[in-house]
């Protein structure tokens, strides 16, 4: 089992973290993994993207150039990764700021309103943690118990007390998440 895998969007989206919850969740599990972040200086704004790989066996480098999965959350990224998907691989995206959607139809496309789901709830914040949720339905690289695990060692110990507000967000996203027929 090999999952490389994009998440790309602005800084603030919380791309970083979800990529560092991945990673940890495939700790957990017990796989080989890599995270390997990049950003601009602007930080909040910013395009922001990571590229996650998560193994049964050594992973050799953390420079992907084709993958298995992109997760877009702004056009920006949409324009840079849709060409970047693998044949057969999987494109998920938060349709708010999209404004051309994918248009290839030799991958899998799924769709998932988080934005305004966590709008909905009070609760931007679990936004990125929804995502991860509906991705992990999607290509459920680790359980789900693994990546409350991983939820759990990749926030900071002052941040323990949202942990039940982001597994109900995890779940949540595993209800919202849409394939585009």
């Amino acid at each position: 089992m090999k999952e490389e895998l994009i998440i790309a969007g602005f800084g603030g989206q919380g791309v970083l973290s979800m990529g560092k919850i991945l990673a940890y969740s495939g700790v957990m599990q017990g796989y080989e993994v890599s995270w390997m972040p990049s950003y601009g200086p602007e930080m909040r704004g910013g395009t922001a993207n990571v590229t996650v790989i998560i193994s049964d066996g050594p992973v050799g480098s953390p420079i992907v150039h084709e993958y298995d999965t992109a997760i877009i959350l702004n056009q920006q990224s949409m324009n840079k990764f849709e060409s970047h998907v693998k044949p057969g691989g999987l494109l998920i995206y938060d349709p708010n700021g999209i404004i051309h959607p994918p248009t290839r139809t030799d991958i899998d496309t799924y769709t998932i309103d988080a934005t305004a789901e966590a709008a909905r709830s009070g609760n931007s914040r679990v936004f990125n943690t929804m995502i991860l949720g509906g991705y992990l339905k999607a290509r459920p690289v680790v359980t789900l118990g693994n990546a409350l695990l991983g939820l759990q060692k990749s926030l900071p110990e002052r941040l323990h007390h949202t942990l039940p507000a982001n597994e109900a967000a995890l779940k949540k996203g595993m209800e919202l998440i849409r394939k585009v027929e």
